[in-house]
């Protein structure tokens, strides 16, 4: 049975939708329930993903208008209904003057672009880049991102992100997390940064991983399935294989546990709470743990280890929670 969506009409809806999650998402405050509802709706269809960036390259392509010709694609004759979705209509006229003026190549115009973004406890958020490439936070992370003419800078300031780049061997892109880099022109690879170490891993193609202030080359090439640290001193480890599918598991809720210590799964678990969680000492948190949990329900994690391993969970005076031999 023929998707709606192929057709024109449906065509046009999915526009429509993706107008108003656009403009959803520039209000100040969105709360971590909307943001689940958006990353539902792109899983639904690839074309879902392609028109919402196709209207972020648009939103972001209207700086190349002059002025006053913004201003006029703005204004709605009396005589026809005004659109709920000014900001949409904004651009979609941009996009009928690029194409009416052969200018539609502007879209990928090299131009200076600046943006932040966050999440909260708890919450992930999914974000669309003007040269298309995808960025998704993790809990608890922020992202300053810096396009220039020859360079797509982005800075993982805390927390964890997976990056989807597309290819442009004219402007690497490079994550910057304090005490390394990582570089590539296109592929998709997960970041991670610590109190005292960086970790990477790569999902599809090739990435150069260097230490801060490391000369052009000295650096750690990975490909897929292959991971590495940079400690606080900028010191990059070896190469060492990684499962990029279980690393990356929190984009869909999920903490995926490998013959993990308890220690750490304990700092990952204290990602997703408000109180950290510990271990008593050594011996506990270096027993084994192997288990899938819900990222959004880490108390049903702490309620099942006491029937996994031979451990309590006790609760101390500052509301934090603690892993001790039972």
């Amino acid at each position: 049975m023929m998707d709606t969506r192929d057709c024109a009409c449906g065509q046009t809806a999915v526009r429509d939708e993706a107008a108003r999650w656009f403009v959803r998402l520039q209000e100040p405050a969105v709360d971590a329930l909307e943001h689940r509802r958006f990353e539902a709706w792109l899983a639904e269809h690839p074309q879902h993903v392609d028109e919402f960036q196709l209207l972020q390259g648009l939103w972001t392509a209207a700086d190349l208008l002059p002025a006053k010709r913004l201003q006029a694609l703005c204004e709605t004759p009396p005589s026809r209904q005004r659109r709920p979705f000014v900001r949409y209509a904004v651009a979609a006229s941009v996009l009928t003057v690029a194409l009416g003026l052969g200018l539609f190549s502007g879209l990928n115009h090299p131009a200076t672009y600046t943006a932040e973004f966050s999440t909260a406890l708890g919450e992930r958020q999914h974000v669309a880049l003007p040269d298309g490439s995808i960025i998704d936070l993790n809990s608890r992370c922020r992202v300053q991102v810096r396009f220039e003419k020859d360079r797509r800078g982005i800075e993982l300031k805390e927390g964890e992100a997976m990056f989807s780049v597309e290819h442009d061997t004219r402007r690497p892109f490079v994550v910057e997390t304090g005490n390394g880099q990582v570089t590539v022109t296109g592929t998709r690879f997960d970041v991670r940064r610590d109190l005292t170490q960086t970790r990477v891993a790569v999902e599809q193609g090739t990435v150069k991983v260097q230490g801060h202030d490391a000369p052009d080359n000295e650096f750690i090439s990975l490909t897929a399935g292959l991971g590495t640290h940079i400690d606080a001193h900028g010191q990059v480890a070896a190469a060492y294989a990684v499962n990029p599918h279980e690393l990356t598991a929190w984009r869909s809720g999920k903490l995926v546990f490998n013959n993990a210590s308890l220690a750490e799964v304990a700092a990952e678990v204290s990602r997703y709470r408000e109180k950290p969680l510990t271990v008593g000492n050594d011996k506990v948190g270096n027993l084994r743990l192997t288990s899938v949990f819900k990222s959004d329900n880490t108390d049903a994690l702490l309620k099942a280890l006491p029937s996994i391993l031979p451990v309590a969970v006790r609760t101390l005076s500052d509301g934090s929670q603690e892993i001790i031999s039972r």
